[in-house]
């Protein structure tokens, strides 16, 4: 079910009643972050575990696409109030309302995507993603002919730096001389769904020489991968496998496996474990990178057995990737 922002808040309360039909008590929800389920990217990664779970078990589920900011407390409070069981939540703009609406209702289970909030009934799922950022950046260093590479967040917080910094390290572990560029879309939610300043910011470090570009940017990485691939240069996805989005253009796809989180949540239902704080890694398989038919012949068996090691060493403990939301650093980017 889509709802638009244009309608009144009383009318959106409406709609969001008639998201499920039929008994509702127990049953799972899923509600997305701004914009549509079908992202390629952040969304559909959740939506994809949410899908996974109805078919194998023939159940239904319930979900929101979100269209305005103002439709988040309503959504949460509608699906509570329904008897849903769990709620999840895909993405960090959700943990105020969380925090504040989460004591009211002791009764639902929460889970929360990429942000904390400690509470009873909440369960926070946090990642680890400048391992898996570590890992395509390392790919990039041993594909970039130029010498220079880069990486274009979305909106600019700590997230996305983490990110890029994970993926500036990786790079400079393989050629410690390569120049990095590095650029975010905004500073409000809405850079995260802006492709025409995406392309604009791929353009741009095209000029500059890069021919390698990480996306992390959500549904903006359409903009900036198909800039790359009009520009001739190889492009990184984020989140869901988007490979397939330009064929042969995309070098990888750093995955970020919410369906998992999202499946295992659901399986749980009313039994699922709350009050806890779960990060996903690539030691727990939370994290990886993708090779399919779109991208194996770029693919090189030196950037295999490279990211085997690598892989290795992030989750023995012999490489530490930089977390940048520690000290808000990264002794990695070249100014």
């Amino acid at each position: 079910m889509r709802i638009f922002a244009k309608k009144p808040i009383g009318i959106i309360a409406a709609l969001l009643l008639t998201v499920a039909t039929g008994t509702a008590s127990g049953e799972p929800a899923i509600i997305y972050n701004v914009g549509t389920k079908f992202d390629k990217s952040f969304n559909e990664m959740a939506y994809t575990g949410a899908k996974r779970w109805s078919e194998k078990t023939g159940m239904k589920f319930h979900e929101v696409e979100l269209q305005a900011e103002a439709q988040r407390e309503q959504a949460m409070r509608r699906f509570a109030e329904r008897g849903l069981n769990p709620v999840v939540m895909v993405g960090f703009s959700f943990a105020t309302m969380l925090a504040e609406i989460a004591p009211e209702y002791p009764d639902t289970k929460f889970v929360l995507i990429d942000s904390e909030v400690k509470a009873p009934n909440v369960r926070s799922v946090l990642f680890n993603e400048q391992e898996g950022s570590y890992l395509v950046g390392l790919m990039a260093a041993m594909a970039t002919e130029s010498g220079v590479i880069g990486a274009i967040g979305g909106m600019d917080i700590p997230l996305i730096r983490k990110m890029t910094c994970g993926y500036f390290q990786g790079a400079k572990a393989v050629r410690g001389d390569i120049k990095t560029l590095e650029n975010m879309t905004g500073v409000t939610l809405a850079a995260w769904n802006d492709p025409i300043k995406g392309a604009e910011l791929a353009k741009a470090q095209v000029a500059q020489r890069a021919d390698v570009i990480y996306g992390v940017a959500g549904g903006t990485n359409i903009g900036i991968m198909q800039a790359a691939a009009d520009e001739g240069i190889l492009s990184i996805g984020v989140d869901s496998n988007q490979n397939h989005l330009h064929p042969g253009a995309v070098l990888t796809s750093m995955l970020k496996r919410m369906d998992n989180v999202v499946e295992q949540a659901f399986d749980a239902g009313d039994d699922i474990t709350t009050g806890e704080t779960i990060v996903m890694t690539l030691k727990n398989e939370g994290l990886d990178i993708a090779i399919d038919e779109h991208n194996e012949g770029l693919i090189t068996k030196g950037m295999l057995a490279a990211v085997e090691e690598a892989k290795a060493g992030i989750v023995e403990g012999a490489i530490e990737v930089h977390d940048y939301t520690v000290d808000g650093t990264c002794p990695h980017v070249t100014r």
